[in-house]
């Protein structure tokens, strides 16, 4: 009796058929679009990333995907098949910056002379490398836009954690202050209420050296405070 193969043994089998079948052309196209897409990313992170801000090299990575996708999207309109370095825009974000030049040159672009002005215009046999290169940048930006929108939202996070903790700790100096004003007046009063209520010795002193005063009866001629001379004192 035969032994059947394994279901692994047959998948192997499956696999390594398929690949016998696919066109060599096939291969090698996918291998070299593979390649370029390693390439590109390669020119922006580190060749642009590294050397620029990362707010210049986002700027520089727009321009360059506005570049080709208006290239892309209108490829026969001559003003988007080249660009004058001399341009403001175009120096300030792809002649300056470092790398952002040798990713336009990538994209298929070439330095010619017209009219005795510099250009850089596109060879239409790089409209390939022109779809790598749009989509790679595209990827790039998203990235990138999110790490600086986390990043923000992270500084935001922490700026508003130290104000709490500010407040916080204010908060807490002012009631260690009322705590503190309670505690002394609470004290105070229990001090005044044990200690004994002491008349001012000015006050004792008056009240003792003053005499009696003499009421003087009318008609009669002698005061309650003086010895009555028909009363006798001895009965």
């Amino acid at each position: 009796m035969t032994e059947r193969p394994s279901s692994e043994v047959v998948a192997a089998a499956a696999t390594a058929a398929l690949q016998r079948s696919r066109s060599p052309d096939v291969s090698v196209s996918e291998e070299h679009d593979y390649e370029k897409r390693q390439h590109f990313r390669r020119l922006i992170d580190p060749g642009i990333f590294r050397p620029n801000s990362r707010d210049q090299a986002l700027a520089s990575l727009k321009t360059l995907r506005k570049i080709a996708d208006n290239l892309l999207r209108e490829p026969d309109n001559p003003k988007f098949q080249q660009f004058r370095p001399t341009n403001d825009l175009i120096k300030r974000q792809l002649m300056e910056p470092k790398g952002t030049l040798e990713y336009a040159i990538a994209l298929g672009f070439r330095a010619e002379v017209k009219d005795f002005q510099p250009y850089y215009v596109f060879n239409p046999r790089h409209v390939a490398d022109l779809r790598i290169g749009a989509a790679i940048l595209a990827e790039a930006i998203d990235l990138e836009e999110k790490k600086q929108e986390r990043l923000k939202r992270s500084r935001a996070e922490e700026k508003a954690a130290a104000a709490a903790a500010a407040q916080n700790v204010k908060l807490a100096f002012l009631d260690d202050r009322k705590t503190r004003a309670l505690r002394d007046s609470r004290e105070r009063e229990t001090r005044n209420a044990s200690e004994p209520h002491q008349v001012p010795s000015d006050v004792i002193s008056h009240t003792d050296a003053s005499p009696l005063p003499e009421i003087v009866m009318p008609g009669v001629g002698y005061s309650l405070a003086s010895p009555d001379p028909d009363v006798d004192q001895h009965e």
